[in-house]
């Protein structure tokens, strides 16, 4: 008995203690020109929840989406990651900071051009913050792999 107790106090207390994964990831590339692709980083959010635009505003305190990549010598990145996507516009009375955020589905989307005709892969990190209207969440950093073909 005291086993099935302590085994019911541990997964109780993980369940309570266990945070929630607010967004859901997909990375993917479609090839645009002879050598172009567009990288799309797609986050998927789930409602009541919100993701955080690259750009804030001077008074934000919210921690923006930030994309690092690693070295390939065999792909050049063109211009700054867009979004795609409604971008809410977000103020705290209470506070008094804004934010620029995402609710549901926001695209990032980079375009990328290869050096030469050759099959490679774009690789890097995300880090992202996610709050609700009562909590945010420490920021996560999550790697991904793009082939590129």
């Amino acid at each position: 008995m005291k086993f099935f107790l302590s085994l019911f106090c541990l997964l109780w207390s993980t369940g309570v203690m266990a945070q929630p994964n607010p967004v859901s990831w997909t990375f993917s590339a479609k090839k645009v020109g002879d050598k172009t692709f567009e990288v799309e980083m797609k986050a998927a959010i789930i409602p009541g929840w919100h993701l955080y635009s690259q750009q804030q505003p001077a008074d934000a305190i919210a921690i923006p989406t930030e994309f690092s990549w690693n070295q390939n010598p065999l792909v050049q990145l063109k211009g700054k990651i867009r979004e795609v996507g409604k971008m809410e516009r977000y103020k705290d009375a209470t506070l008094g900071v804004t934010a620029h955020q995402y609710s549901g589905l926001v695209s990032f989307v980079q375009t990328v051009e290869l050096k030469a005709k050759v099959k490679t892969a774009l690789s890097g990190t995300v880090e992202y913050q996610t709050c609700d209207d009562e909590k945010c969440l420490p920021p996560k950093k999550i790697p991904f792999t793009i082939t590129l073909k």
